[in-house]
C-alpha cells in the first residue's frame, strides 16, 4: 500500500512551478481573523490549530527582531515567487559577505533523520519554517530587512545540535533506525550530547527522495540567484591570515558546532559552550560522582577563547552564582553579542548596538558586578 505523506508531493512541487502559489508568512494566521474561523461543532477541530497559529505569529511579531543577520536566526527569502526559510549558520570567509545556512520549511511528514524539527522551547519562530533541512546547505548574500525579514532565532545549543546532525549527514554516519517515512521521534546526536526531534533514514526507493531532490534544486537556484564572486584577496594578506584550527576529539567538535572558531559567533555561544563542556566532563566521568548538573545551577567556567581585541564595546563581570539562563535573558534584552571571555579577571566582552544604553541597563541589573569599557 502506498505511503501517503502530507502535504502530497504534487502540492509541494506545484509551489515551485512557474506561477505557483506563494505562502508568504502573515502576522495573523495567514490573514484569517476570528470572523473567518470555521463555525459549528463539525469544524471545532479546525479552530484550535488556527487559534494556535495566530497565537504563535502574534508572539513572533511582538518579539520584533532587528534586521541584523546572525548565526541561529531564521530569515525568509523569495525564490521565483515562493517563500523559503533559511536558518543562518555562519558567515563565509574570504570577504564575500555571503552567509551559509540551512533550508527551513514545514513539511514534517517528509522529514528524514537529517531534518530537525524545532520545538516549543525554540519559539518564537514562523511556523512555516519549523523544519530545518540539515542536509541542505544554501549560501546567500545579506538582504534588506524588508526583503528577508527575520522570522525567528534559535539558541546556540540548538544550532550546535543542528550542525552535529549536518556532520552526521556529511560523514555518512550509520544510524540504527529503520526507514519509516512519516515517523517522527526524539533521538540522540553526537554520542548523546544533544537530543533532536527528527524523522528516519531514507530507504531503498524511498518516497522522500524526489522531495529532497526538489528542495536540493531549489537551494542550488537560491545560491546562484546572487553573484557569488568574492573580492580578490592579495597574496600578502592571504599569507598573514592565520590557519583555521583543526578540531579533533569531542571537545574540538563541540567548539566548532558552537561556532567559537572565528568567522562569526552566535550570541551567547561561548556561554553555552562553557556549560556543555562542563557537562561533557561530567558525562565522561570527571568530577564528583554525586554531582548532578542542572540548568538552573549552571555557572560560568573558563574556556579557551580569543582575545576581545577591538571588536568588543563593553566588558562585564557577573556576580557570583549568576546562572546561564539569567545572563542569557539579560543579554538578549539589550541585543548583546558575546565576543570573548572570561579573562583572568572574570570579564566577558560584549558587542552592543548602543554602548550608553547598554551600560545603563547592565549597571542597573542585580546580576552584574561591574561593567565598563573593555
Amino acid at each position: 500500500m502506498p505511503i501517503e505523506l502530507w502535504p502530497p508531493f504534487s502540492v509541494i512541487r506545484r509551489h515551485f512551478a512557474p506561477g505557483g502559489a506563494s505562502r508568504e508568512p502573515q502576522s495573523e494566521a495567514g490573514g484569517q481573523g476570528e470572523d473567518a474561523m470555521p463555525s459549528g461543532t463539525a469544524n471545532v477541530d479546525l479552530q484550535l490549530p488556527l487559534a494556535e497559529l495566530a497565537r504563535r505569529r502574534q508572539v513572533l511579531a511582538a518579539r520584533n527582531f532587528n534586521a541584523r543577520w546572525e548565526p541561529g536566526r531564521i530569515v525568509s527569502v523569495l525564490l521565483e515567487g515562493y517563500v523559503l526559510g533559511v536558518l543562518l549558520d555562519r558567515k563565509l570567509p574570504g570577504g564575500s559577505g555571503r552567509w551559509q545556512g540551512f533550508v527551513a520549511t514545514s513539511e514534517a511528514d517528509w522529514a528524514s533523520a537529517h531534518d530537525v524539527l524545532l520545538e516549543p522551547t525554540d519559539e518564537p519562530f514562523e511556523p512555516l519554517f519549523g523544519l530545518i533541512q540539515a542536509w541542505n546547505h544554501v549560501s546567500l548574500a545579506p538582504m534588506p530587512h524588508k526583503v528577508a525579514p527575520v522570522q525567528g532565532e534559535i539558541s546556540a545549543t540548538r544550532l550546535a545540535a543542528i550542525r552535529a546532525v549536518h556532520d552526521e549527514y556529511v560523514n555518512g554516519t550509520s544510524l540504527a533506525i529503520d526507514p519509516e517515512p512519516g515517523r517522527i521521534a526524539l533521538r540522540s546526536v553526537a554520542g548523546g550530547h544533544f537530543t533532536v526531534l527528527s524523522g528516519t533514514p531514507l530507504g531503498r526507493d524511498d518516497v522522500r527522495e524526489p522531495y529532497q531532490q526538489l528542495y536540493r534544486d531549489a537551494a542550488a537556484r537560491l545560491s546562484a540567484s546572487v553573484s557569488a564572486a568574492p573580492p580578490a584577496v592579495s597574496t600578502a594578506v592571504a599569507q598573514q591570515a592565520p590557519p583555521r584550527p583543526v578540531h579533533n576529539g569531542m571537545l574540538g567538535r563541540l567548539r566548532r558546532w558552537f561556532g567559537a572558531d572565528g568567522w562569526a559567533r552566535p550570541a551567547l555561544a561561548l556561554l553555552a559552550l562553557v556549560v556543555v563542556v562542563q557537562n561533557v566532563m561530567l558525562w565522561s566521568g570527571g568530577g564528583d560522582d554525586d554531582a548532578t548538573p542542572r540548568e538552573d545551577e549552571a555557572s560560568f567556567r573558563a574556556a579557551p577563547v580569543e582575545p576581545a581585541g577591538a571588536t568588543a564595546d563593553l566588558g562585564v563581570v557577573w556576580k557570583a552564582g549568576v546562572t546561564l539562563q539569567d545572563s542569557m535573558q539579560l543579554l538578549r534584552s539589550i541585543d548583546a553579542d558575546v565576543v570573548a571571555g572570561p579573562d583572568d579577571k572574570g570579564t566577558w566582552y560584549l558587542r552592543v548596538p548602543d554602548v550608553d544604553e547598554s551600560t545603563r541597563a547592565l549597571s542597573a541589573s542585580p546580576l552584574v558586578e561591574s561593567v565598563g569599557p573593555p
